[in-house]
């Protein structure tokens, strides 16, 4: 008989904040039954949530801090300079989905930002953004026409959102859209802390001839209060390896492509 091989540190997280979703508290001795680890295994992951602020440790357990709706800072510290090579490696393949003459949309975040070095050598490209890190990324690359959408300004994120931001990104017709989000899963889609992000979401997707999802592993399994839109609104996905077993084969059959980076 075959054992699945145990799960690394970051896959145990994840897990852990999926129970932790679906209960609000749980022990560390019933954590480490269902994760099939020692106690002091799951009091480390709990030490590495809880600095991430996603969790409160408590007496004998652990439960999920109380969400303040609002977006977390645009990542920082050692955790994100681990991710770098994940995200560079999933732009790239988003890279992949703009041709020549299109207009797209590139949506906030640093996976999203990423894909900007991938596009130089493309003619007669026209970037929507709502992202000013993008925005500031483009001004070395003059052959690439850039809209930003304005909207409320998010310092944290460095982007906007909101009616007015829509309204801009309405009055248009984009090919693409390269979507980001902090969270997703094959259960609740996209989703979202603030509404002003889901009703720009929205415009873009009314907007768009073709709409793609641009998210690393480390952010499925995860939901947020406001719901943008099922997987199966989507016409692909890009992210890599590192999605549970399962999941490819459940958004197969949502009928959108999966497209795995090469990492």
């Amino acid at each position: 008989m075959t054992t699945s091989p145990p799960l690394i540190p970051e896959q145990r997280q994840r897990e852990l904040m999926r129970l932790l979703r679906g209960s609000g508290a749980l022990s560390i001795r019933h954590l480490a039954s269902l994760l099939g680890v020692s106690h002091m295994t799951v009091r480390r992951d709990i030490a590495v949530l809880e600095e991430e602020g996603l969790v409160d440790a408590v007496q004998g357990g652990v439960r999920l801090r109380e969400r303040v709706g609002v977006e977390p800072p645009r990542e920082r510290g050692s955790r994100a300079v681990l991710e770098l090579p994940r995200k560079e490696a999933v732009a790239r393949r988003a890279a992949d989905l703009v041709s020549d003459g299109m207009t797209l949309f590139i949506d906030a975040g640093t996976t999203c930002q990423a894909i900007v070095p991938h596009l130089t050598s493309r003619r007669g490209l026209t970037v929507v953004t709502n992202d000013f890190f993008t925005v500031s990324s483009l001004f070395a690359h003059p052959s690439i026409e850039v809209i930003h959408t304005g909207g409320v300004v998010d310092a944290a994120s460095g982007s906007s959102s909101g009616a007015l931001a829509a309204a801009t990104v309405a009055a248009m017709t984009l090919d693409l859209a390269l979507l980001s989000t902090g969270t997703w899963d094959v259960a609740h889609g996209l989703t979202t802390p603030e509404l002003d992000k889901v009703v720009l979401k929205r415009a873009v997707m009314d907007a768009s001839g073709s709409c793609a999802l641009v998210a690393d592993s480390t952010k499925y399994g995860t939901a947020e209060r406001f719901r943008v839109v099922p997987l199966d609104a989507l016409d692909v996905i890009v992210s890599d390896r590192g999605l549970p077993d399962g999941v490819a084969d459940a958004i197969a059959e949502l009928g959108v492509e999966l497209w795995t980076a090469d990492d």
